[in-house]
């Protein structure tokens, strides 16, 4: 591509090369490790280091255009320098245009628990109805045959970008898709073609890189008042503590706005959970369906909720979507029930945050005869003032609790679970997670529900800066094996 396609003419014409518009753009790159000829380099101020001190890499690599948000003293003259407003932005815009090619149909969606739940949600009810659908999220790209590729909540732009020609290329139609706050405030999804967008809820989590939780929720809603545009469909879970704020944009903004929740527009007029089901209620424009949800807990009667109301928002008819949940299955390591022992349950969660943990305590409760107990940990070099309020909602909603080790990465695991047991003094303190999954289904008898929180589908433990392989799913499967009939 010329570049005058990235760049309009009034920009261009500030460059002192002559025919600047015409030097044809080889790639894209915000990485200087990644330049190669011809390719347009994005300078992206960071906060740990501004990309323009790359630049002079990215130049002897190859690069012909350098994107700045502020010119250098000198500028190199071997390239053409573009100075910009906001250089994330552009360089997600650009990726738009080098890799041009999206799925008809895609719709976001944002909160703090419950996106991967929803887009997984979201791609089952499509393909139930037909359509070529795909998900991208925390567990990957997830394409219309089922298999996984990648594991990023949202990527960045030009890997983004890349994924969505590819996909549309090879006949996905309809994508659902995760968004970050992180992906957010990087303007990652800038340029993206969204149809429509949903909100499901909002609690405290991402500390580490928002200053506070209105700018946490600030991030967030820049889906709905700058990526959506007016006329376009938001979903809003109506239950949720932020709701009103959501929907005030939404209606600032001249978004179409679905409620869904015990006290929204996809009305769920009642839920009954057993271990492996529930039974809800639902209304909608004057008609009511008695649906079978093959998933426990009613936060995840609530993410099918905001899923089937995407999938409504974006053109489905309503007996149709009702009709495909009752043949959703849950996303990896969301509240899956992976085997028992001594007929006690045991189930593997994502659940890091303190808003997550106590709803998935909360909706195993009623599942519990006996003694509910849960293994779970916190991640090193993040929200540290989260430790001991989970450590407070385990204490508060589980009978059992083992404190391990989670992601500890440079951090001292022993100082960190410290931090979680002074709010959870009764708790069982085992580092090792291998040890404490076991040590846990050991214990179970009948009655028992057991819960491992924390790592969900992922497949790795951090140490420093090494990640060794782990997987919740492998350990209570050996701890599952052992369990005497």
């Amino acid at each position: 591509m010329r570049l005058s396609e990235f760049f309009g003419a009034e920009l261009l014409s500030a460059q002192s090369h002559e025919n600047a518009g015409d030097v044809v753009v080889r790639g894209l790159a915000a990485d200087s490790r990644n330049v190669s000829a011809g390719h347009m380099f994005f300078a992206i101020p960071g906060t740990k280091a501004d990309g323009l001190i790359f630049a002079p890499q990215a130049i002897a690599a190859g690069a012909t255009v350098i994107v700045c948000e502020r010119l250098p003293e000198m500028c190199d003259a071997r390239a053409i320098w573009v100075q910009v407003a906001d250089a994330r932005a552009e360089l997600s815009r650009a990726a738009a245009r080098f890799h041009p090619r999206q799925p008809q149909t895609i719709v976001a969606v944002t909160g703090t628990s419950g996106k991967t739940s929803v887009a997984a949600f979201v791609r089952q009810i499509w393909l139930q109805l037909g359509y070529q659908a795909a998900a991208l999220g925390t567990t990957g790209l997830v394409s219309p045959g089922g298999a996984v590729y990648g594991s990023l909540t949202t990527p960045d732009p030009v890997s983004l970008h890349q994924m969505l020609d590819r996909v549309a290329h090879d006949g996905v139609t309809h994508l659902a898709m995760e968004a970050s706050s992180h992906g957010l405030d990087q303007r990652r999804l800038d340029g993206v073609r969204l149809q429509a967008a949903g909100f499901t809820n909002l609690s405290r989590d991402h500390l580490d890189y928002h200053p506070d939780l209105d700018a946490y929720l600030a991030a967030k809603l820049r889906l709905f008042k700058v990526l959506l545009q007016p006329g376009q469909d938001a979903v809003v879970n109506a239950d949720c503590d932020v709701a009103g704020k959501v929907m005030a944009v939404c209606e600032d903004r001249g978004l179409k706005l679905l409620t869904c929740g015990k006290s929204g527009d996809l009305r769920l007029l009642s839920s009954d959970s057993g271990q492996h089901d529930a039974r809800i209620s639902v209304s909608f424009r004057g008609s009511q369906w008695d649906v079978r949800l093959p998933l426990a807990g009613e936060f995840m009667a609530s993410n099918a909720l905001v899923a089937a109301g995407l999938c409504i928002a974006s053109g489905a008819e309503p007996d149709a979507v009702m009709a495909a949940l009752e043949h959703l299955q849950g996303a990896p390591g969301r509240l899956e029930r992976v085997g028992e022992c001594h007929g006690a349950p045991v189930f593997i969660d994502y659940a890091h945050k303190p808003d997550a943990l106590e709803k998935v305590l909360q909706a195993l409760r009623p599942l519990t005869k006996g003694r509910l107990i849960t293994v779970f940990g916190c991640g090193g070099d993040r929200d540290q003032g989260k430790r001991p309020i989970m450590g407070a909602i385990a204490a508060d909603n589980a009978d059992v609790v083992l404190v391990t080790d989670d992601n500890p990465r440079s951090e001292d695991a022993a100082r960190i679970r410290s931090e979680i047991l002074a709010a959870c003094p009764g708790a069982i303190e085992i580092g090792d997670r291998e040890s404490a999954i076991a040590e846990a289904v050991a214990m179970l008898r009948e009655g028992d529900v057991l819960v491992v929180a924390g790592k969900g589908h992922e497949t790795g433990q951090i140490i420093g800066d090494t990640v060794l392989p782990f997987s919740d799913h492998e350990s209570v499967a050996r701890a599952l094996a052992r369990c005497a009939p």
